[in-house]
């Protein structure tokens, strides 16, 4: 995947325009504004279009099974796998565990995981300890859940003889995630910490400092862009002024 491509997405959930891009109008539509849109990040590279769809949805309330999560319909997810095919683009599965172990909800994302063009993302923020209730308060997860995650992708691009299939995981605050350094390279899985601060221009490469200060060796980084706040009284970062981060986000996605 890298450094022969920068990946560049858009997010959300269809009928939900409020959860990102993605979700909003028709999405055959919204995919030839990406792939536009993508021309202004490829600074040399080849670039990949990516649809990042919400496949578990963190719920403040506990759902039938206790979970605090939701998850989106096999329909959908086809549907979406079928645009992305007819795009050339990459679909990553978006995780919000909820009170849901976030390596069980991969797992339970198998049927779509053995296929070459699917990846996955995980929000953390999302993913809650007992008794943590989403949208209360942040959640957690550490680099070792987040190693076990990635040696599951691993074993299925070597069971499938696959291409790399990215592991995205988005981060807030510093927070959010602990102990990075117990994620060890896996064969075949990309790991790309995606900074999601929010805010002007000026703020969001302040988290980005705080959050790729020292990230671990073979780790790439990330980018997220929101279209609404991210302009609450400032304005959406320009393409080059992204690129100019360092090290340059190698995945850039649009909320």
């Amino acid at each position: 995947m890298f450094p022969r491509y920068r990946m560049v997405g858009y997010c959300g959930l269809p009928g939900a325009a409020a959860l990102g891009r993605l979700g909003s109008g028709d999405p055959d539509e919204r995919i030839r504004e990406l792939e536009e849109k993508a021309q202004d990040f490829g600074d040399g590279r080849e670039l990949m279009p990516v649809l990042e769809l919400l496949a578990t949805v963190a719920n403040p309330t506990p759902g039938p099974d206790g979970e605090y999560r939701t998850r989106t319909p096999r329909k959908t997810v086809r549907r979406f796998h079928e645009l992305a095919r007819k795009h050339d683009a990459l679909l990553l599965l978006n995780v919000q565990p909820g009170r849901a172990a976030a390596l069980d909800e991969v797992k339970a994302l198998r049927e779509w995981l053995v296929r070459p063009d699917v990846g996955v993302a995980l929000d953390p923020e999302w993913d809650m300890g007992p008794g943590e209730t989403p949208g209360e308060t942040y959640g957690h997860t550490s680099g070792k859940e987040l190693d076990e995650v990635a040696a599951y992708l691993a074993d299925l691009v070597e069971e499938h003889d696959l291409p790399d299939k990215p592991l995205v995981f988005h981060q807030v605050s510093t927070s959010v995630v602990s102990d990075e350094d117990a994620i060890r390279p896996a064969d075949g899985v990309p790991v790309v910490k995606c900074a999601d601060g929010i805010g002007s221009p000026d703020l969001k490469r302040a988290t980005w400092r705080r959050l790729v200060d020292d990230v671990p060796e073979g780790m790439h980084t990330g980018f997220k862009l929101f279209y609404e706040e991210d302009t609450e009284g400032s304005r959406l970062m320009r393409p080059e002024e992204v690129l100019a981060l360092r090290p340059a986000p190698e995945y850039v996605v649009y909320e």
